[in-house]
């Protein structure tokens, strides 16, 4: 655990994932703090990064994104500056919802959502393949969510120290 944070920002933080809805009386009663103290940490976590933001989780099947695929993309240079242009490129496409810089045989994951096969296959071929640089690509397609992202572990840090 970062030694800025206290158990109780971790609680704040364990709740807030869970619901960024909650109205700063319902999380102050939550995490067992007053509101003025609780709005006081929330407006610290907010300011110094650690909250970076609240957002909606959406099912992507229900907005017609049937299809979530990973490609693993490696570039010809390894040059900083190939990586860096190879990012902006990437940042401009709406259907690359993470982008990955990682060690390996490979330089980038990209994970992506299409409407169905066809629709990434189009977007495959004649955006990501067409982008300079890619030397090579490789795609795995998710076959079924087993655990999809739902926040960060706070206790993880934690639970390494007391071992």
């Amino acid at each position: 655990m970062p030694s800025n944070l206290e158990p109780i920002d971790l609680r704040i933080l364990g709740a807030l994932q869970k619901d960024g809805r909650l109205t700063n009386q319902a999380l102050s009663s939550e995490v067992g703090l007053s509101t003025s103290p609780c709005w006081r940490r929330v407006r610290q976590l907010e300011e110094t990064g650690v909250i970076q933001g609240y957002a909606a989780t959406l099912d992507r099947r229900q907005i017609g994104l049937g299809v979530l695929a990973f490609i693993r993309v490696k570039i010809d240079s390894h040059s900083e500056a190939e990586a860096e242009e190879f990012s902006r490129d990437v940042l401009k496409l709406s259907e690359v919802v993470a982008c990955y810089s990682i060690a390996g045989d490979a330089d980038f994951l990209l994970q992506v959502v299409a409407a169905d096969l066809d629709s990434y296959a189009d977007f495959a071929m004649r955006v990501v393949r067409r982008l300079p640089r890619i030397k090579e690509m490789q795609t795995t397609f998710v076959l079924k969510e087993i655990k999809p992202f739902k926040g960060l572990p706070l206790d993880v840090g934690q639970r390494l120290k007391s071992d």
